[in-house]
């Protein structure tokens, strides 16, 4: 079992960066992979980026290929998101997301462990 704890968020102005964190606890996060999602108001929760169990591959939505960047630091049990040239359109609460196993995929139901979730908001 693993518990994750995210980190980072804030409010910015369109065109600004922010890097999201997720710490996780457990002795076997190298054997989780993991992922990003978000969550606006009114919208469904949807998967930003994914990452294997070793950071070799990862996933990105369509709507921020380019724009951001999931990595991960197995020896640190951290998970992290580098967003960069931020739209409003990216304001939502984000949450990190695992499960055991080289690769869990890109729908909420593939994971079974989520962080509280942490703020952005980006304003025009």
């Amino acid at each position: 079992q693993v518990q994750l704890v995210e980190s980072g968020g804030g409010s910015v102005q369109a065109g600004d960066s922010l890097r999201l964190s997720c710490a996780a606890s457990g002795r076997t996060f190298s054997a989780y992979a993991a992922a990003w999602f978000r969550q606006a108001p009114g919208l469904e929760r949807e998967v930003v980026a994914s990452i294997t169990s070793s950071g070799s591959s990862s996933y990105y939505a369509d709507s921020v290929k380019g724009r951001f960047t999931i990595s991960r630091d197995n020896a640190k049990k951290t998970i992290f998101l580098e967003m960069s040239r931020l739209i409003p359109e990216d304001t939502a609460v984000y949450y990190c997301a695992a499960d055991m196993g080289v690769y869990a995929g890109s729908r909420s139901r593939d994971y079974r462990y989520w962080g509280q979730g942490t703020q952005v908001t980006v304003s025009s």
